[in-house]
């Protein structure tokens, strides 16, 4: 586990129990300032173009350096150098397969982010609006 996510989980892991699967995400919570580095740090390794092809291409199917190479137009060597970041971030995982390793998506949640920003910049290009964020405010 990278070790910034790991001081992370053990400075703030009573914020983002609450964030797990079965519980509801609350964007409030990143007023807490480990938790915001962590996801800051996520969220770096989806602006990079190269990164976000590989993404996409491993959502289709999971695949080694060369099909991966292939499939985006990259240099073997480059798109290696990009699953190392996209590994040491936890968003791929490599399988061994014989003499080569088969990367595929860390969990459903990095296809979810893919398809979240595509419909962000789909309903930007649009120039629709949308409806204010809903409250998450509770009362006591």
């Amino acid at each position: 586990m990278p070790p910034v996510l790991t001081e992370c989980l053990n400075e703030c892991s009573d914020k983002i129990i609450s964030m797990t699967h079965g519980g509801d995400p609350n964007p409030t919570q990143l007023a807490d300032k480990p938790l915001a580095e962590v996801v800051a740090e996520q969220m770096q390794a989806l602006a990079a173009p190269s990164r976000l092809r590989i993404l996409g291409a491993l959502h289709q199917k999971p695949r080694s350096v060369g099909d991966l190479s292939e499939a985006i137009s990259m240099e073997p060597s480059a798109v290696s150098h990009q699953l190392r970041v996209l590994r040491h971030l936890g968003l791929v995982l490599g399988e061994r397969d014989g003499r080569r390793i088969v990367y595929r998506l860390h969990d459903e949640h990095i296809g979810l982010l893919l398809r979240e920003a595509i419909a962000h910049v789909d309903h930007l290009r649009l120039g629709l609006r949308s409806q204010p964020a809903r409250e998450t405010v509770t009362a006591r």
